[in-house]
């Protein structure tokens, strides 16, 4: 759906919903005030919103601002109670500290162009910040190759090889092909017939399908999108963006240490 659909699809359900906020107040208000007929309420309603037609612009941005706001929290719930799915899962590759206090959810394609654009500042904030968890989600959605490059970065768990694997995948340019694996294998020291063989294990299409299942739960439809405390960002994310993101994630978890204590 295009952002302009989305904010036709917004506008009109706000205007449902102020429509049914005038009914519910106009009800309410013939009741308390017998002597006012609900034809005339409905007048003065109606004259007072043409001389005044701002005030629907202010009332759909209010309720939208609040279903914003409701939706925001509703996600952030959802994130709570899949943290460990989300962060412990004990299959996704940890980069970074693994001891960190800050935990990032990357979901990612390796054929996915933002992803491969996000990806410098993601590693060097991780690298410079130091004691952040960032933990790695393969989501190949974007077709056939994007599968085969994660069933390769999956299988280079086995020979203690993903952070590398994952970095050339991430910083290569064209299309993946297994010749392209078995090049990049090679170069990185990987038996490649090992590789192969691992490749197409059940263990490894079970991670992706456990990774789809949880993007499922949580909305996420493309990439790249992450998950920086208990905050949802689609999309390529700023230097400054993620330093902000990191330090609200600190002191939430700060203030939640505080009121356990």
């Amino acid at each position: 759906m295009s952002g302009k659909s989305k904010l036709s699809s917004l506008s009109i359900f706000s205007l449902c919903a102020l429509v049914g906020l005038i009914a519910f107040g106009t009800y309410h208000y013939v009741q308390a005030k017998p002597e006012v007929s609900e034809d005339e309420f409905g007048n003065r309603v109606r004259a007072y919103l043409l001389s005044n037609p701002q005030v629907l612009r202010e009332v759909i941005a209010e309720l939208s601002k609040q279903e914003e706001m409701a939706a925001t929290t509703e996600r952030q719930g959802l994130i709570a109670s899949l943290a460990t799915d989300l962060q412990e899962d004990g299959h996704s590759f940890v980069a970074g500290n693994p001891d960190g206090d800050v935990t990032i959810v990357e979901f990612f394609d390796y054929r996915c162009g933002y992803c491969k654009q996000a990806y410098p500042t993601l590693m060097k904030t991780v690298e410079e910040d130091g004691n952040v968890r960032l933990v790695l989600k393969e989501f190949p959605i974007l077709g056939a190759d994007s599968f085969l490059a994660s069933q390769a970065a999956i299988a280079s768990l086995e020979q203690d090889k993903y952070l590398e694997f994952h970095t050339a995948l991430m910083e290569s340019r064209g299309g993946v092909t297994i010749e392209r694996i078995r090049s990049i294998a090679g170069d990185l020291g990987l038996d490649v017939e090992k590789l192969e063989a691992d490749m197409k294990q059940d263990s490894v299409r079970e991670v992706v399908e456990k990774n789809y299942a949880l993007a499922k739960q949580l909305g996420i439809s493309g990439t790249p999108a992450f998950i920086i405390g208990d905050e949802f960002i689609p999309g390529v994310v700023s230097t400054e963006q993620m330093q902000a993101l990191i330090s609200a994630a600190r002191e939430t978890a700060a203030l939640a240490a505080q009121n356990d204590s």
